[in-house]
């Protein structure tokens, strides 16, 4: 994928697409022409999410897979799953995601505190993937701060920023071009290293939610 790509030439795999948040990405993606895989550790759960899908949307959109036949299938892999589960996902699916990109949108949070920041062993969840993944697999960072209610009406703008971190700047591009194709702006917020910090803004958000009784804080970021 590069920014000078048709969207119906890129085929996107959501990797735990059955979820609020994947679900809430890969039809904003799908109504912009782009190919969307609903991915699931259940390829039976996937197809039966992609019709509810479907059907929710009017037209036959998406496609629902095994994780690994998603992510295979794909020319880039979205990763939204819980970190319970990040380590497994990223395990079974190593081989199929060799040389393309992969946006990792996990957040390190330990239930039931999840509005306390806790820092993995890697630093990061991005970074724990890099090192899982190896050097073939260029890794972004990306879609955290933002909450599945925002995401909830696909064909509507989400009045937030999307912070991008990434080592390579070809695959930040493409995240980006990702993120204003899913009705947000996103900002290069530079090296996967930076992903600490916004994977750690996510559990002050959901305290900010608590405290205030809204569903759906996010962030702006002021003065570009």
């Amino acid at each position: 994928m590069t920014g000078q790509d048709s969207p119906l030439l890129v085929s996107i795999a959501v990797l735990g697409g059955t979820g609020k948040e994947g679900s809430g990405l890969a039809m904003r993606w799908a109504l912009q022409g782009y190919k969307v895989i609903i991915g699931s550790r259940d390829g039976e759960r996937a197809r039966q999410h992609a019709s509810e899908m479907n059907e929710r949307l009017g037209s036959e959109y998406v496609v629902g897979m095994q994780n690994a036949e998603a992510a295979a299938a794909a020319d880039l892999v979205v990763l939204s799953v819980p970190y319970a589960a990040h380590a497994d996902t990223l395990r079974s699916v190593a081989a199929e995601v060799q040389g393309k990109v992969l946006i990792d949108l996990t957040v390190p949070m330990q239930p039931p505190k999840v509005r306390t920041v806790h820092l993995p062993a890697g630093g990061a969840a991005a970074l724990e993937a890099r090192e899982l993944l190896g050097e073939g697999v260029r890794i972004v960072s990306a879609f955290q701060n933002v909450s599945s209610e925002k995401m909830a009406q696909p064909d509507s703008r989400v009045d937030c920023d999307v912070l991008v971190t990434g080592d390579d700047d070809d695959a930040k591009a493409d995240a980006l071009k990702l993120v204003e194709a899913a009705g947000m702006r996103g900002i290069d917020a530079g090296p996967l290293a930076n992903a600490v910090a916004a994977e750690s803004l996510t559990p002050v958000l959901l305290y900010i939610n608590k405290k205030y009784g809204v569903k759906g804080a996010g962030i702006r970021i002021t003065g570009l």
